[in-house]
């Protein structure tokens, strides 16, 4: 009987160097994650773009490059625990962050040596293609969070979100609150929700943001009650992340499915949200959760507590690209946010990415994400500072509030 031939995997592979990108994108500063390695022209590429926190997450992925230099990048569930375990202190959402995108890039060099996408690494194909969903403005400010406000406005920026391709869009139109909430703010939302779903029509899938700006859950759920004629596919964020109780709360006696988990780091506080069955549909960013292991297993828990997967991610084109091959191997995602085209370059700093087509990226087919940084383009784009919300994000007394 003759045996099968299997390839031999090389014995020797090193981590050599762990550099980051920087790259303002209007909205953001993209930062992006390069892994080089002992193999000539082996190398991966991942993203750690965290809102207002770019410095300090370009540092922290200095410090953990010197945990990794010399070590395997193939043995990545270990390579997560020794950034993890060997930081000493926990090390929040801007650790979480940077080991992200290290992460990132190590699924992106493994696969790129089998030969094979990331998805089949990650369990293999579920699904030939995700469905995406973007925000008015494709995430420009003043779309976003100024102009939402005006019925007409906010429908018409919509609608060039439906023009673009796109079969599902995300508002953010929650007046900024604080403990309780009045008549006409409740009913000036429900007018922009009417509003916007006659303007695009009921095949349309249409999302609200709250940002956790009602401070109460009395106040949230007056707002929830609002929306509910407008048939949203889910709220988002009705309170703020951590709140386990109060997002339990709301779960029970709101009328719309309930999304949350976009700043939650690690597996343990995803476990706490999804035992008590306090959210419809998680949400794991996988530039800040701790990577694509940790989010598989957030996927794991979601499952067994009846719950639906959508990524959080109006990131960069790298962190598109390794949510999009989660979505693919996932059994319970939903959609997945993302912003294709937010600046007129995406598509010159970041080569190979998918086209949509139908509001939906199909399965990759090329080793690792299938994609490659263009590094003179980028450095075309240099980092500069972010918009800051503390002028829009105050109450008339002066009461600052969660944006």
């Amino acid at each position: 009987m003759r045996r099968q031939r299997i390839p031999k995997a090389r014995k020797q592979m090193k981590i050599t160097g762990i550099s980051s990108i920087v790259v303002n994108a209007k909205m953001r500063n993209w930062v992006f994650v390069r892994v080089d390695t002992s193999v000539p022209g082996l190398y991966g590429w991942g993203e750690a773009t965290l809102n207002w926190k770019t410095r300090a997450v370009t540092g922290a992925i200095e410090d953990l490059a010197q945990l990794m230099i010399g070590t395997d990048p193939r043995d990545i569930e270990q390579a997560v625990r020794r950034m993890n375990k060997h930081s000493y202190y926990r090390l929040g959402i801007i650790g979480a962050s940077a080991i992200s995108g290290i992460e990132h890039a190590l699924w992106d060099i493994s696969a790129k040596e089998l030969g094979v996408p990331v998805w089949r690494l990650l369990g293999g194909k579920v699904r030939e293609r995700v469905d995406l969903y973007s925000h008015p403005g494709l995430g420009e400010m003043k779309t976003l969070y100024e102009d939402t406000f005006d019925p007409s406005k906010l429908v018409e920026a919509s609608q060039k979100v439906l023009e673009k391709g796109f079969r599902a869009v995300k508002v953010v139109c929650i007046p900024y609150s604080h403990a309780t909430t009045t008549r006409a703010a409740c009913r000036n939302l429900e007018r922009l929700g009417i509003a916007l779903r006659e303007g695009l029509g009921d095949d349309a899938a249409i999302m609200v943001d709250f940002h956790g700006r009602a401070a109460t859950v009395s106040a949230t759920l007056e707002y929830i009650k609002a929306l509910e004629p407008m048939g949203p596919m889910f709220v988002e964020e009705p309170v703020q992340p951590g709140d386990t109780k109060a997002m339990r709360e709301i779960v029970e006696r709101s009328p719309v499915p309930i999304a949350t988990g976009e700043r939650l780091v690690g597996l343990r506080e995803f476990e706490e949200l999804l035992s008590a069955r306090a959210c419809h549909i998680v949400q794991p960013d996988l530039n800040h959760c701790g990577g694509l292991l940790e989010a598989k297993k957030v996927a794991t828990l979601a499952e067994l507590a009846q719950a639906g997967v959508a990524p959080h991610n109006p990131n960069g084109p790298l962190a598109a690209m390794a949510s999009l091959h989660y979505g693919i191997s996932t059994p319970n995602f939903v959609i997945l946010e993302a912003m294709p085209g937010a600046v007129p370059w995406y598509h010159d700093v970041v080569e190979g990415l998918p086209e949509m087509i139908d509001g939906r990226w199909s399965a990759p087919d090329k080793p690792g994400f299938g994609i490659e940084v263009n590094e003179k383009e980028a450095a075309k784009h240099p980092f500069q500072q972010e918009v800051l919300h503390t002028q829009t994000a105050v109450l008339d007394d002066g009461t600052l509030v969660d944006w």
